[in-house]
């Protein structure tokens, strides 16, 4: 069965997730969370592409993207995630692939759903009871977000920066936003957005993308699409 087309956009948020194959160990120590990090500092650069929030867990990678053009998201995970295989294959005497296939990506709605994908993002060290506050993950944006660490590369979201007219205030709000936890139905919603591909997105979003796109976007349900009996006619994206 082909692949499914991605939705990329410029200028829009990305949610990705890339997982280690078999989810085996990714970072194994302090050198490949770096690696990777000083990797996806160059990237960014090269290909135009913010970065509005990550965070390394031991076997997989969330990452929140917003690339200038729609191709330089795709260059940018394509090299980061060869830079990272290399890397782990000279330090460990192997050859094979490290990573689970293609990454996962979910394009984000900007005004209701990326400072709620930041919160899901930063907060799975928390979920995952590696740290009791968010900010104490090393390997997380959210230490730069909250000032318990300075980044010069790391990107204010327009989000994060219309919660108040100075930093202070910004961290101050944000940090009640995470504080206050992600509701059960946001969680899945985000959740399932990635996994599956689809749309992290209000109702109205749909129709954004759709009017960008020039065709209906339609919702993908689980299992293979119905073959139309008149192929050509009424094409779409599905997600």
């Amino acid at each position: 069965m082909p692949r499914m087309a991605r939705i990329v956009l410029p200028h829009y948020p990305h949610h990705i997730v890339q997982r280690g194959h078999n989810r085996q160990v990714i970072f194994a120590g302090r050198q490949d969370y770096q690696r990777y990090l000083d990797t996806l500092r160059e990237l960014k650069e090269k290909y135009a592409v913010a970065v509005y929030a990550f965070c390394l867990m031991t076997n997989h990678v969330h990452l929140l993207l917003s690339p200038c053009e729609p191709t330089g998201l795709g260059k940018l995970m394509k090299r980061l995630a060869g830079r990272q295989t290399r890397h782990h294959n000279r330090l460990e005497g192997r050859t094979g692939t490290l990573w689970e296939g293609r990454y996962k990506s979910s394009l984000v709605e900007r005004d209701d759903y990326l400072l709620a994908c930041c919160r899901y993002i930063e907060l799975n060290p928390v979920r995952a009871r590696m740290v009791a506050e968010p900010q104490d993950y090393a390997w997380s944006s959210c230490r730069y977000r909250l000032g318990a660490d300075t980044s010069d590369w790391l990107d204010p979201d327009p989000c994060y920066l219309s919660l108040g007219e100075d930093e202070a205030e910004r961290r101050r709000r944000y940090r009640e936003f995470l504080l206050a936890g992600i509701p059960s139905g946001e969680w899945e919603l985000i959740r399932e957005a990635v996994q599956r591909g689809q749309l992290t997105r209000a109702g109205h979003f749909t129709q954004e993308v759709a009017g960008i796109l020039g065709r209906r976007v339609e919702r993908r349900g689980r299992g293979r699409p119905a073959k139309s009996d008149h192929p050509g006619e009424n094409k779409s994206v599905t997600f």
